[in-house]
């Protein structure tokens, strides 16, 4: 019983360490300078910086490029799955390769292929390279190498069409690690800030991340605007988890049970 209550304990205490960071900020985002509860930070920092637009832009790339590893990564990962093409192994290894070259690597070559493409400062340098990931492509190709294959061989018996198999058969049955895929791309796409700095100098293209920085670094420190920015940047991705969550913990569990 001690054991129970010391273990407990622990476990709140640590769940009160993650999660006070977080009430911390939502609660001096509604709070002025003076201690009285308004929501005139939220009111200042979309009149005032445009964090409508920024919103847009950080919402419109991440939905983008998250559609686009969906279906890009499910076909790239079933076909190296179940297609016998010429070099499979050879695609497989480069995309393990390029599973362990970090990011930060690409992001000259990046920088100077979007000038080359005239792309610099817009939608598609914060959307184009980004719409397939290997590690997308390397979680598919696993997940659909642990599905039995009788139910496509019994489909094409019916006279199902490849595209029918697999968006109609196949892809459902990748939910869960879909689900997973979707959830991490759009996430660190959310979030990300380093690329969408380097590739768009223009506040047209500006994404929150950028946007946050900025606020920071312009004016003198007002930690309550700021809380409120914070806050606008963190709703959106604590949404797509509760939206998500159920399939998550499907696709943790189902993976521990495959074989």
């Amino acid at each position: 019983m001690t054991g129970k209550i010391i273990k407990y304990a622990f476990l709140l205490l640590i769940f009160f360490i993650m999660i006070f960071p977080l009430m911390r900020m939502f609660a001096l985002s509604v709070l002025t300078p003076s201690g009285q509860l308004s929501i005139s930070n939220f009111q200042y920092i979309f009149a005032s910086n445009n964090f409508g637009l920024y919103l847009f832009n950080s919402l419109l790339v991440a939905i983008v490029v998250t559609f686009g590893n969906i279906i890009f990564c499910f076909m790239c990962g079933y076909v190296l799955a179940r297609r016998k093409i010429l070099g499979s192994k050879f695609w497989l290894y480069t995309v393990l390769i390029v599973l362990m070259v970090p990011i930060h690597i690409v992001i000259i070559p990046i920088y100077i292929l979007m000038n080359k493409l005239g792309l610099y400062d817009s939608y598609w340098a914060l959307i184009l390279p980004w719409l397939v990931n290997p590690i997308g492509i390397f979680l598919v190709r696993q997940y659909v190498s642990t599905l039995p294959i009788s139910l496509e061989e019994a489909a094409r018996i019916d006279g199902a069409g490849e595209l029918r198999i697999l968006f109609k058969i196949v892809m459902p049955l990748c939910r869960p690690a879909l689900a997973i895929l979707a959830i991490q791309v759009f996430m660190t796409n959310w979030n990300s800030f380093l690329f969408p700095f380097i590739l768009t100098s223009s506040e047209q293209y500006r994404t929150l991340p950028v946007a946050l920085a900025l606020l920071l670094g312009y004016q003198s420190i007002d930690w309550y605007q700021l809380m409120a920015g914070s806050v606008v940047a963190v709703v959106p991705i604590m949404a797509v988890f509760f939206v998500f969550q159920r399939q998550i913990i499907s696709g943790i569990t189902e993976g521990a049970f495959k074989q």
